[in-house]
């Protein structure tokens, strides 16, 4: 019996931080209303590539005012990178993309700063409309 594979969210965010731990903060309550998804914290110094070539990936996000979903990585504006500190998650990504690790990314962005029932509100109906 061929056993399925749970769909997987892998959830940024930096609990020092304020204004970059939303996305933590609403990792419990995610997992109730969506128990057919594993969402798992993830630190951004692990390694992505072995994520699989199709990621979904829930994270904050500036210049935004509602959730949206964001599948142009290409979109994402980046740095230049002097330092480690420096490589950031839109860097790793289009990297991956260009060598040919990563196929497509999904990411579901939450705004600095928004509150947290707005933010659950928003994002949990942004996944339900992209689940197929």
């Amino acid at each position: 019996m061929e056993q399925t594979r749970r769909r997987k969210f892998l959830v940024f965010g930096n609990e020092i931080l304020k204004d970059d731990s939303l996305p933590l903060r609403l990792l419990g309550r995610l997992g109730r209303r969506f128990p057919e998804i594993d969402f798992r914290a993830f630190d951004p110094n692990e390694n992505l590539e072995a994520e699989g070539r199709s990621l979904d990936i829930i994270d904050t996000a500036e210049g935004i005012s509602e959730a949206t979903l964001i599948t142009d990585i290409d979109l994402i504006k980046t740095a230049r990178v002097y330092s480690m500190h420096d490589f950031d998650l839109g860097y790793s990504l289009k990297l991956l993309k260009k060598i040919g690790y990563v196929d497509s990314v999904r990411i579901f962005a939450v705004p600095k700063g928004m509150g947290e029932e707005d933010a659950f509100r928003q994002l949990a109906a942004l996944i339900s409309s992209n689940l197929s």
